[in-house]
């Protein structure tokens, strides 16, 4: 049986994914982590979770707990602290922790020249099929049509662009031979004058409880095509985790993505 701890443990996602493990059958809860300061710690993580009691109680620390795969997410900073955790102690990961900046993404994929880490801005399955249907797309419509990345998600998600509609977008870029940052523009307010080609812009909805919406729009001359992925549920996310910790189990160290996982390399 994969055994597994859980970052974040009282936090929703973290609390779908407890759940999501107690549902699976092949997956054990080892350990249930949470902030320090968090007075949620001693609770019993399937008691908050809903699945009833695990008899495991949530911790500051792993506190030495045997497991097989860390499944993070959590915010930047504790997310570079639990790397430095697995790589010690020779443990593999999942992180979908979003809002990473470039010093916290390397910091992971150095990291990962000691232990096996999947990283990925989103763990459903359907947004990563997504991203695999945007490469042909954009390959396909090439730069006659304007790209437009719209999210929509919960009033308290933190970070905008959400991860997920950023890996879009760079993903199209690509795909055109350019680089997300030559191309980008968020937002638009004012006289911001005729749009010019090969730009891809972003805009970020926050509003009551959204768990996840995201619209990539290629429109050109006489038509638009659309391809829009809206989770329903955080059980996609954490089902798509668990899938990458039963995958990540059985690789020696790297970097990989849920393209990988998937086989859609």
């Amino acid at each position: 049986m994969l055994t597994i701890a859980v970052t974040g443990a009282a936090g929703r996602m973290g609390r779908t994914v407890i759940k999501a493990a107690a549902d699976a059958g092949d997956i054990r809860v080892a350990a249930a982590l949470e902030s320090a300061h968090s007075p949620a710690l001693g609770a019993d993580a399937g008691e908050l979770a809903g699945v009833g009691k695990l008899d495991v109680a949530l911790r500051g620390d792993d506190g030495g707990t045997a497991y097989d795969v860390l499944v993070d997410f959590s915010h930047p900073d504790a997310t570079r602290a639990y790397v430095d955790v697995c790589r010690r102690g020779g443990r593999k990961m999942v992180i979908g922790t979003t809002g990473l900046d470039e010093a916290g993404r390397e910091h992971i994929a150095k990291a990962a020249a000691d232990i096996a880490i999947v990283f990925a801005p989103n763990m459903s399955v359907g947004v990563n099929l997504c991203l695999r249907l945007l490469d042909l797309t954009a390959r396909v419509l090439g730069d006659d049509f304007d790209v437009e990345v719209i999210e929509a998600h919960h009033r308290h998600k933190r970070d905008a662009p959400s991860g997920t509609a950023l890996r879009m977008g760079e993903v199209v870029a690509e795909a055109l031979g350019r680089t997300i940052q030559d191309c980008v523009v968020y937002g638009r307010q004012g006289f911001s004058g005729e749009r010019p080609r090969g730009q891809i812009g972003f805009s970020a909805l926050r509003a009551g409880e959204i768990i996840g919406e995201h619209t990539v729009m290629f429109a050109g001359a006489g038509e638009r095509v659309e391809i829009t992925h809206r989770a329903q549920s955080r059980l996609a996310f954490a089902d798509g985790a668990l899938r990458a910790a039963r995958w990540v189990l059985q690789q020696h160290k790297g970097l990989f993505d849920m393209q990988d996982v998937l086989g859609l390399r």
